[in-house]
């Protein structure tokens, strides 16, 4: 009987002979993805302005290189043209080979309508009015500043080494994967969040036009829309061990169709399947491992 070893999971979703970049790889989804990436073999390169916490995430969950793959710090702030220049020149000197694959994972949130939203009658116009002036422009300015402007200029940056990537390895056409969010995709503010919302929604935009954009240079994009997941961002806080977050003793998630909130399980699962040689064959896509967020509640999907 004829063997079919190319079909095995194991080779199909292998990470084996990769170099990724995931910005804010060292908590929440970006620690995720770093991790699903680093167990089937992948270098990875982290990035974000803590420069104690990446290390620490390097030398806890690094591993040698042979049967797992490798984490290799790297402290930058993508919020700037500077921070990034700095660090492609610091991968580029250490990724002679140029890299496969950018998660590009950084972003923030933060805005003061958020602040007792769930709280206010939303049929009383002046008490909603007041809610929403909680919000300052300098809130909008940064969190489009980091998640949509922040995207962009990373992924320009990192075009020369990924396209040095799908150079020297012949059977994985590099691409940038763009960490969106459903809040870019529901019909709602997400608990007040407005300038969040509206950043993630160009996020998935700007992925389209990138997509589009970028066929000449054979450079594939695509995007993850994740759902409800621990993280900093959801629940306040990483523990200082282990890095990770944790949703278990809150309601989050609990009125998803799924009845939980995301796992890394599942981050890695989506991050797996486009980043691995199983996933070459996409582009110009997104994936919105959600739990059925979007298929409970109104969205653009």
């Amino acid at each position: 009987m004829a063997e079919h070893t190319h079909l095995k999971a194991e080779n199909l979703f292998s990470c084996k002979g990769l170099t990724a970049v995931v910005t804010g790889g060292g908590t929440g989804i970006g620690l995720m993805q770093t991790l699903a990436l680093v167990e089937n073999g992948a270098k990875v390169f982290i990035t974000s302005r803590n420069e104690e916490k990446l290390q620490d995430v390097a030398k806890k969950y690094s591993g040698d290189g042979t049967s797992r793959g490798q984490i290799i710090p790297v402290q930058g702030d993508i919020s700037n043209k500077q921070g990034i220049e700095k660090l492609v020149k610091e991968i580029t000197s250490q990724a002679k080979d140029g890299i496969n694959v950018l998660f590009n994972n950084a972003g923030i949130a933060g805005e003061g309508s958020r602040e007792g939203y769930s709280d206010v009658n939303a049929e009383d116009p002046n008490a909603y009015s007041q809610q929403l002036l909680k919000s300052e422009f300098k809130e909008w300015d940064d969190i489009l500043h980091t998640n949509v402007a922040g995207q962009y200029f990373t992924a320009a940056a990192f075009i020369p080494l990924l396209n040095a990537g799908a150079k020297t390895n012949k059977g994985y056409a590099s691409q940038i994967v763009n960490v969106s969010s459903i809040s870019g995709l529901m019909k709602s503010a997400s608990g007040g969040q407005f300038a969040y919302a509206a950043s993630k929604a160009a996020l998935v935009q700007m992925s389209k036009v990138m997509a589009r954009e970028f066929l000449p240079l054979k450079l594939r994009v695509n995007q993850i829309a994740p759902g409800i997941y621990p993280s900093e961002m959801t629940a306040g806080e990483s523990d200082e061990s282990t890095h990770k977050s944790s949703l278990e003793d809150t309601e989050k998630g609990k009125g998803l169709p799924a009845g939980r909130p995301g796992k890394e399980e599942d981050m890695a699962a989506a991050t797996l399947y486009l980043a691995s040689y199983a996933g070459v064959f996409v582009n110009g896509q997104f994936i919105a491992p959600d739990g059925g967020a979007t298929v409970a509640t109104p969205s653009s999907i």
